[in-house]
């Protein structure tokens, strides 16, 4: 018989942060640098902890540029090979920071073994194993396989959005970073064709509590549609919390700008489980699965360093509400109350 799970469940527009009396006095004094150490690996790393999407428009090589400027992490996407990273830092003259990126792989044969030609040639310590569905057995075993090529990598895994299958990639997958988020992306559809997700605020909650219960991390990822959101991904226990669509659409993402009837510019951005991502890098789509990602015209929005200011200034600004002196705190300082309204929208798109 099916089972009903009771209890209310949050995404990030059900609830504020509450503020409290603070201590900090400026934004200025919000110190949004982490370090890291990680369960598998002697490895540690300091940085601000968001990350750019693996997606193929979002996850490149100009945006790395830009982003890891910051300390901010991009986690480029499937489909670039080794050549790919040798002729971008040739033409460049540049150096891919090892700390700064991370390289993305599927879980089949081939995955791996252009995994292991990009690493060969490519100095980088993350490593991206990404799946829409990280609940099939495969997703661990891969895992356990990686792990044992690479016993010094930082190894992150997705997506998931419950306690038990976090503890299973941290304890028996090798995994020292989950990535977790099923259907919370603007650009995914998951949860429309298949009835599957969690809302994104609750997933964080319980998939932090079971990871840092076994010495593992996670990474919140979809959702993000404004600065407060991604303060309340920290709030909620987020140790990393990756950014698709909100970093869509700038003169660094890849693509065309495209002409709107009004007069207006955009550039297109798309879920990887899309029908055009399927027909871009696949040639088409498998007649056994539907299209689980949408197509969105995203409104041109110029230097991706102005996106990147704005969002790391609302998260000091949050900082300073609830007296966190940096990220690590925020957890410890947040307090959510459960709302039926976020802002006075009269007069937008007036």
């Amino acid at each position: 018989m099916p089972k009903i799970e009771e209890g209310i469940k949050l995404d990030f527009h059900n609830v504020l942060i509450r503020p409290k009396r603070s201590t900090i006095d400026s934004r200025s004094n919000v110190n949004l640098t982490r370090t890291f150490h990680f369960k598998r690996t002697s490895r540690t790393w300091t940085g601000v902890p968001v990350i750019a999407s693996n997606m193929d428009t979002i996850g490149c090589f100009d945006v790395y540029r830009v982003l890891s400027k910051h300390q901010i992490i991009t986690a480029f996407h499937k489909f670039y090979d080794v050549n790919d990273f040798v002729k971008y830092q040739s033409d460049n003259c540049m150096t891919f920071d090892p700390d700064m990126f991370m390289v993305s792989t599927g879980i089949k044969d081939e995955d791996f073994q252009r995994l292991q030609r990009i690493l060969a040639q490519v100095q980088c310590n993350w490593i991206c194993i990404d799946i829409a569905n990280g609940y099939i057995k495969a997703l661990v075993d891969f895992c356990k396989r990686v792990r044992a090529e690479y016993p010094d990598k930082i190894i992150v895994a997705g997506n998931v959005v419950t306690r038990e299958i976090v503890e299973e990639l941290i304890l028996n997958g090798g995994v020292d970073v989950v990535k977790v988020g099923i259907g919370s992306g603007s650009a995914c559809l998951t949860r429309m064709k298949t009835g599957v997700g969690m809302p994104q605020l609750s997933a964080i909650m319980e998939c932090a509590d079971a990871a840092h219960g076994v010495g593992g991390h996670i990474i919140s990822d979809g959702g993000i549609t404004c600065p407060g959101d991604m303060a309340k991904a920290f709030g909620g226990g987020a140790d990393f919390v990756m950014v698709g669509g909100a970093f869509s659409g700038h003169d660094e993402n890849p693509g065309q700008l495209v002409s709107n009837p009004d007069g207006s510019q955009s550039k297109l951005f798309y879920g990887m489980s899309s029908s055009h991502a399927m027909n871009k890098h696949y040639g088409g789509m498998n007649d056994y699965r539907a299209s689980e990602g949408r197509v969105i015209r995203v409104p041109y929005r110029g230097p991706i360093e102005d996106t990147v200011l704005d969002y790391l200034g609302g998260l000091r600004s949050a900082c300073t509400y609830i007296n966190a002196s940096c990220i690590k705190h925020m957890p410890l300082c947040t307090t959510f109350v459960h709302v039926s309204q976020q802002l006075n929208a009269s007069l937008i798109n007036q």
